[in-house]
């Protein structure tokens, strides 16, 4: 039992020293904890999968979108100083992570046939179902940086500057692709200028 006692009388004076440095480290690195991003997952996710399901259109990919994204944010959360920027983070991170699932799968949207949608009664939403088709087609047809700065802004409500910064472009940039892209989507679905 004596034995026992100086190994275990160490182990706290070793544990101070880190202790004083993890202090050090949550004091430069606010927001950056696993409570700060456990709480950013409960008020955010439903959001941020709306993002990814407006770039994807597919709800198993943009739910594996969602959490891959928190999952490189917990890995990286060092990194994220300010724990206001974490939602940031976490909206640049789903828009890479969309881009690159466009990518690895536009041959396999080439090849495969796509799944009409379930719907509750041929009545029940006819007509949205239309719209809504002619407005994704639309959407497809502009290039990516404009329908990129469209999802953003219009249907995830973000602001132009927020906008800038999940993009990682300039203000002027979002104004000019949100233009274009609004009056492509005019030209595309007919509607007058």
């Amino acid at each position: 039992m004596p034995g026992g006692m100086p190994v275990i009388a160490p182990m706290p004076a070793a544990r101070t020293v880190p202790t004083q440095r993890e202090g050090a480290d949550d004091t430069m690195a606010a927001g950056t904890t696993v409570d700060h991003l456990t709480e950013t997952y409960r008020a955010h996710y439903r959001s941020l999968l709306g993002l990814a399901a407006l770039l994807l259109d597919d709800t198993a990919s943009c739910e594996d979108v969602v959490q891959e994204a928190f999952i490189r944010v917990h890995s990286a959360r060092r990194r994220v100083r300010d724990p206001e920027k974490t939602l940031a983070y976490l909206r640049q991170t789903v828009v890479n992570l969309s881009r690159s699932a466009l990518r690895r799968r536009i041959l396999g949207l080439k090849l495969l046939t796509k799944p009409m949608p379930d719907m509750a009664s041929a009545e029940e939403g006819a007509y949205d179902q239309l719209e809504r088709d002619a407005l994704i087609k639309a959407m497809r047809g502009l290039q990516r940086r404009q329908r990129e700065v469209l999802v953003l802004r219009y249907f995830a409500d973000m602001t132009e500057a927020q906008v800038a910064e999940t993009l990682g472009i300039s203000l002027g940039s979002v104004k000019a692709y949100g233009s274009r892209g609004i009056a492509a989507l005019r030209t595309a679905m007919g509607a007058p200028a």
